[in-house]
């Protein structure tokens, strides 16, 4: 059995995350909107770490494989991965790729250098300043959001796991807000079906 652990990084609920992400897409100062867009969404709707994120390629997101568009990349503990993407998340890439063909997806503003961690870290923060949200705001908040929206959502604990690439459920589990809910225990659905009801 784990130990109940919680969770102490900043999440936000889903309307912090609309503002966030539309004032990524719209608002931010440099480099450009459209990099700042490609950040909060990778990291927002797809789950990536921030050093996943400041490290994707033009070409890691260019296959379609079975209908979907995916995105391929080396995760935590050089584990590949192939994550499908969405389309809102495919036209915010799309406008921060522009006509380039080649290279990492989020240049620096000035020098047009691939960002790194500590760049994703600041360019987070400038989004939230942009969105007027009122306290700290790292890369980490926009994966937690992604988690914490995806179980409120009502995505299946797997299906979560899955999305974030844990290997342990546990540690997707401990991003639930709604676990002390007791209306939401399986113990109702399973005696209804039990029951026959």
């Amino acid at each position: 059995m784990h130990a109940y652990r919680e969770c102490t990084a900043t999440s936000l609920a889903p309307k912090a995350w609309t503002a966030l992400s539309s004032s990524a897409s719209s608002k931010s100062p440099r480099p450009s909107p459209s990099s700042h867009g490609a950040l909060a969404f990778l990291l927002g709707v797809n789950a990536l770490r921030a050093f996943e994120a400041a490290a994707v390629r033009i070409d890691d997101y260019s296959e379609t494989l079975r209908g979907h568009r995916v995105i391929h990349l080396v995760g935590k503990s050089d584990k590949p991965t192939t994550m499908p993407i969405t389309v809102p998340v495919l036209r915010v890439l799309e406008a921060c790729r522009g006509d380039r063909t080649e290279g990492r997806l989020i240049p620096r503003p000035v020098s047009g250098n691939p960002i790194d961690r500590r760049d994703a870290y600041r360019m987070v923060a400038r989004i939230a300043k942009a969105a007027a949200i009122p306290r700290h705001v790292s890369p980490h908040s926009l994966r937690h959001a992604a988690i914490t929206n995806a179980l409120d959502a009502g995505v299946p604990l797997r299906d979560a796991q899955i999305l974030v690439r844990h290997s342990d459920p546990p540690t997707t589990e401990h991003y639930d807000r709604a676990r002390g809910n007791l209306d939401c225990r399986g113990v109702h659905f399973l005696t209804a079906y039990v029951a026959g009801v």
